[in-house]
């Protein structure tokens, strides 16, 4: 955690709280400019910021202030880390079949699995393939491959990646095939994917009827309507 920097002020929040930002925030990945201590540090002073700056905006500004403020509080964390995160993760999802796939692929040539995820890694570019190349090179300081990509699972926000990940460190814990567990996760990332393509063809008729009702149906309206009109007025 990065917070020996800001002795002082690390003293102002709740160790949990800060503990549950920072996790947020590893999760982001390259997309983090900040630690958790900046992050709240950021997120109290602006908000102080804010209210002195309605507070003297007019003579009733100390009954909305409040409401403002604290709706700023908590869409400052929505819009800086959870958002994020959400689009993150779906990319995350995305990518996961595509590399997967390749990694199945790559064992079934024989390669040992640091090997496969070696050679997966640098033949795809991905944000995916990025966080493998991370735990390849914390493997170069002292670290086990187990202990690598367990590592890696505090990095990655997608539930679905992580499943991934712990299936093929227990697979590897318990002696099991790889090959095996990699088909299944292949095949149930496939399923997935088909799923969500269903699900998007089936709000398509939902969309088409809420079309309709905003712009179709007051057009009709006014082609049947419009010659009364026309005469009414004309009257």
């Amino acid at each position: 955690m990065k917070n020996s920097n800001h002795p002082l002020t690390s003293k102002l929040y709740r160790v949990k709280t800060i503990n549950k930002i920072q996790a947020k925030i590893t999760m982001l990945g390259n997309n983090a400019k900040f630690d958790a201590i900046t992050f709240m540090n950021l997120r109290i002073i602006t908000s102080i910021i804010l209210f002195s700056f309605i507070i003297y905006g007019g003579s009733l500004s100390y009954i909305y202030a409040p409401f403002i403020v604290v709706s700023y509080y908590a869409l400052f964390e929505y819009f800086l880390l959870n958002k994020p995160l959400k689009m993150r993760e779906k990319k995350l999802d995305h990518e996961a079949l595509a590399f997967f796939e390749i990694l199945t692929l790559t064992l079934e040539s024989g390669r040992d699995l640091e090997s496969a995820i070696e050679i997966t890694c640098f033949n795809t570019k991905s944000e995916l393939s990025n966080e493998f190349k991370k735990t390849l090179f914390e493997m170069k300081f002292g670290k086990s491959l187990m202990e690598a990509l367990e590592d890696m699972k505090n990095r990655i926000p997608s539930e679905i990646v992580n499943n991934i990940i712990l299936n093929i460190v227990q697979t590897n814990l318990f002696g099991n095939s790889i090959l095996d567990t990699m088909y299944n996760q292949v095949e149930f990332l496939r399923d997935k994917q088909i799923l969500e393509v269903k699900e998007k063809i089936n709000k398509i008729p939902n969309k088409v009827s809420i079309v309709s009702v905003i712009f179709i149906v007051p057009l009709i309206l006014l082609l049947l309507l419009g010659p009364f009109m026309i005469e009414f007025i004309g009257i």
